[in-house]
């Protein structure tokens, strides 16, 4: 059976794209928490289905909760980094990268007493304009990064990326592996598949055919959730766009079940072991 990957962006509400502008993060202590009570959902649902996953930490969360990142460690998770204040990379300096990601760093080794090899940049956030952030993941010690989403969003993508795991050969000699977001490209066009609201608001039968497709590819499907879309009632925010509010809010009474049945359905691992298990196999690293 074709491996699949199963990845969580252990974040609070409030970060997510459509709200991050309203919090200013020197308000982030005082709003109302909910990231420990939805990871844990998602901890037991992983748990009576015996899956583990890749949760890419966010520092300041490790900071707020080591005790969550414990948990979520010692359940036998891999654990891996968001960066630390959740600000797009692309809104940054390579001096303002580093410094970020070393934060991130810094906080999940206080917490769980070792640094994570394996980051996801916030809101899919790097693309071909900003090369030097592979490098100076690279020189962080990262082994593998989850970054990419080739797609045209208006939020992100990079339309003309890599559409399956590569690895990246970088100016010094080093190199990182890259694990795009999942597509299947229907009439010229990256459509992407089982992650964050793609998954939400899709049709089950919709989300389990494309995996399906991917899987006959032999293509593993890179499913992505937020512990924040688990929850119907998610602090609400005034103001919103109807989009805004669809991206936010949409279909969060229907992402546990269907994250149930996508964990009967598939097998699912964690990046890092599925990496180990294509590196081992020695798979071609293809980029298209």
């Amino acid at each position: 059976m074709q491996l699949n990957v199963i990845t969580v962006d252990l974040e609070e509400w409030f970060v997510a794209e459509a709200l991050s502008r309203r919090f200013p993060f020197e308000e982030w202590p005082n709003l109302t928490s909910t990231v420990v009570t939805n990871a844990r959902r998602l901890l037991r649902l992983f748990d009576r289905k015996d899956a583990r996953a890749t949760w890419f930490v966010l520092g300041w969360v490790a900071e707020q909760h080591p005790e969550l990142i414990g948990e979520i460690n010692a359940a036998g998770h891999e654990i891996g980094c968001h960066s630390y204040r959740h600000t797009k990379v692309t809104d940054m300096t390579p001096e303002d990268f580093r410094r970020d990601t070393e934060r991130a760093l810094a906080a999940i080794h206080a917490a769980v007493g070792f640094r994570p090899t394996g980051y996801r940049a916030p809101s899919w956030s790097i693309d071909s304009s900003i090369g030097w952030a592979f490098e100076i993941l690279a020189d962080l010690g990262f082994q593998y990064d989850s970054s990419i989403f080739p797609i045209k969003h208006d939020l992100y993508g990079m339309p003309d990326g890599p559409r399956q795991l590569f690895r990246m050969a970088l100016k010094d000699g080093g190199f990182l592996y890259e694990m795009p977001a999942s597509t299947i490209r229907i009439l010229g066009r990256n459509l992407p598949v089982g992650g964050g609201g793609y998954l939400r608001h899709s049709p089950y039968w919709y989300s389990s055919s494309m995996i399906r497709k991917l899987n006959s590819l032999d293509r593993p499907a890179i499913v992505y959730i937020h512990p924040w879309e688990t929850d119907p009632s998610s602090p609400r925010v005034k103001g919103l766009s109807a989009i805004q509010k669809f991206r936010t809010y949409g279909s969060t009474s229907t992402l546990m079940a269907k994250l149930g049945r996508l964990l009967d359905e598939f097998e699912f691992a964690t990046m890092a072991d599925y990496i180990k298990y294509v590196t081992r196999q020695k798979i071609g690293f293809e980029r298209n």
